[in-house]
């Protein structure tokens, strides 16, 4: 005889089981799980949104959820084609199928291990924990309930990092001069320019500003970021340690073609990330080491000098890079 045919239904009024004749059953069907508490820890199969799951009627009803409504006969559950069919065992009620609920089976394991131990080890991330906290709502477990509210308010997730936007000339040397740290800033200001752009100048923008954050989210607390939306320049980048500046890598360049003038934005990202290692060597009080800094110099020294004069090169040297200049007409060096 084919599964899809019930045998037996359960008596609404006593619970025994009742023969009757064979009916054909839909795939899903609504039953009644009324008498169930006396299957005692017998293993009940649950199917939550396609996740499969077994547990016992002990745990199921132990709290006064929506689960202990499901399984203590005070409302209908859905089985599919198998769970249909009853059969006695030693006058015990079995369920051959599996028990639907339509719900996101995602977290369902950690709801039915709450109901077993009463604690559970909540998601790492604030989403997981909202995910869980929803799952809690609507099968109605207040303890879980208030676990994940108090794990929300006490975990409110932080920014990664800061980083300051620059306003005015005093604002950004107040911002180095009292930082401890390494600074390393960004200035963009893509209106400040008289000519047109060339065909990927905005690309070459975007991947300056993508580096920017990437660096910051990398380096977040060892160095200080910031932007600087009205300096002069288009794109540049400048680097300080111990609150003078080190380098500076300009990204814009002027193209010359027929009868016109083009701003070229340029991506040099082996330079920023170069002078950015070189600016981590200023992070730690007082002056750097002399030999990792004698790594960094750009001209080798042929004589001795005094340690004054040592102090007055440290304080004025600063590494400008600029992009070479190329005409787009006839690709003849301009110089640098």
């Amino acid at each position: 005889m084919s599964g899809e045919t019930c045998l037996h239904q359960l008596h609404p009024q006593t619970g025994p089981i009742v023969p009757v004749s064979p009916v054909a059953c839909p795939k899903t069907k609504t039953c009644s799980y009324r008498g169930a508490v006396g299957l005692g820890n017998k293993y009940v199969r649950l199917n939550v949104g396609g996740a499969l799951f077994y547990s016992t009627l002990q745990v199921l009803t132990r709290q006064d959820t929506l689960l202990k409504s499901m399984f203590s006969g005070r409302m209908e559950v859905f089985t599919d084609k198998e769970g249909a069919a009853f059969k006695c065992c030693q006058h015990k009620l079995l369920c051959l199928g599996w028990i639907l609920i339509d719900r996101c089976g995602k977290h369902f394991g950690t709801v039915l291990s709450y109901l077993r131990d009463g604690v559970v080890t909540l998601p790492k991330s604030r989403q997981g924990v909202q995910e869980l906290l929803a799952e809690a709502k609507y099968y109605r477990i207040q303890g879980l309930v208030d676990l994940c509210q108090h794990a929300l308010q006490d975990n409110k997730e932080k920014a990664l990092c800061v980083i300051p936007v620059i306003t005015c000339p005093k604002e950004e040397e107040r911002l180095i001069q009292g930082c401890t740290k390494p600074v390393v800033k960004l200035l963009y200001n893509r209106s400040n320019n008289k000519y047109s752009y060339t065909s990927n100048s905005d690309d070459n923008l975007l991947k300056n500003i993508e580096l920017f954050e990437k660096l910051s989210l990398s380096y977040n607390g060892r160095v200080l970021f910031m932007k600087d939306v009205i300096g002069d320049e288009i794109c540049c980048w400048s680097f300080y340690g111990q609150g003078r500046k080190l380098a500076e890598v300009c990204c814009t360049s002027i193209v010359y073609a027929t009868e016109k003038k083009h701003t070229k934005v340029e991506f040099p990202e082996a330079r920023i990330y170069e002078e950015t290692l070189n600016a981590l060597l200023y992070e730690t009080l007082p002056v750097p080491d002399n030999s990792l800094l004698e790594a960094t110099r750009r001209r080798a020294h042929c004589c001795s000098h005094s340690e004054e004069d040592e102090a007055v090169e440290l304080r004025e040297r600063v590494r400008r890079i600029h992009i070479k200049r190329y005409s787009t007409y006839d690709d003849r060096p301009l110089g640098h």
